[in-house]
């Protein structure tokens, strides 16, 4: 038996962020049975604490899709630091929680009750070409000249995001999710675009990630911290803004996206909603 925890996040109450499923004390398992928990669990992520081999982390995550490892994920990352606080863990400076994981280790902080990482180096950023913006908007439903600017944001999922002209035209998307599973441009695709000036939110997001088991993903933290590096960097946004996703599935996911310091961080809520046991 292993302590299994369920944290929704990036909400401010249960059911209105994107679950993660986290397997505590994860020694032990096989590749193949972490890869068959996440398959079961169904959900878009599904995570394993384990002891870290890095002195200076907390501990170490490993990452699953219902078909997939990731080297990082964002609401993984948020929902398992909150499991391991609740579970007892103390960090070891005294602050935030260290992660180690495949794209290497991450500082997570408190921010105002909310937990935050710092986003991790791009693996892959820069414009991308004509003819693979014009793949992806025709898989995603849009014209392709109601595509204001594109770029790669990638630290680990493979994101290619595709700015539009406004919040609603985002919305409105109805993409045919298996020619985006099957586009050649990357495993997965987002998109952003402007709420009216004066809301709560700055932008609206959608993601989609058809060819790792998951259609449209309610809300995502590696995309949201590509996507703030990439519109501060271009100047599509201030330096600190709060994002809306998860809209078209019924859910009220909030990131709070915040350059200080010369690093980018990314944070919402965490709500603990399961708590228990995994027979295995």
């Amino acid at each position: 038996m292993r302590p299994f925890s369920q944290v929704d996040v990036f909400a401010d109450e249960l059911t209105a962020g994107n679950p993660v499923a986290v397997v505590h004390e994860a020694e032990g398992l096989t590749d193949a049975q972490m890869a068959a928990v996440a398959s079961w669990t169904n959900l878009s992520e599904t995570t394993f604490l384990l002891p870290p081999t890095d002195p200076t982390a907390d501990y170490r995550l490993r990452i699953f899709t219902p078909r997939t490892e990731l080297p990082f994920a964002g609401h993984p990352t948020l929902g398992s630091a909150r499991a391991w606080l609740e579970a007892g863990g103390v960090p070891r400076d005294g602050s935030g929680p260290v992660q180690e994981c495949g794209a290497g280790l991450v500082r997570l902080r408190s921010d105002g009750g909310r937990l935050a990482f710092a986003a991790p180096p791009l693996r892959r950023s820069g414009p991308v070409d004509d003819a693979d913006v014009s793949s992806l908007a025709a898989a995603l439903g849009v014209p392709r000249v109601e595509v204001r600017d594109a770029a790669w944001v990638d630290n680990g999922p493979g994101w290619v995001a595709l700015l539009l002209a406004d919040a609603a035209t985002v919305l409105g998307l109805e993409p045919d999710l298996r020619a985006l599973a099957a586009n050649g441009v990357s495993s997965a695709a987002g998109v952003v675009g402007p709420h009216p000036a004066g809301g709560d939110v700055a932008f609206e997001v959608r993601a989609f990630v058809p060819a790792m088991g998951v259609g449209e993903d309610p809300v995502t933290g590696s995309l949201n911290a590509g996507l703030g590096r990439w519109l501060v960097d271009a100047g599509h946004a201030p330096t600190s803004y709060v994002a809306a996703q998860g809209t078209r599935l019924g859910r009220r996911g909030r990131v709070h996206v915040e350059h200080a310091d010369g690093e980018v961080w990314v944070g919402g809520g965490t709500v603990p909603g399961v708590v228990g046991t995994l027979a295995l």
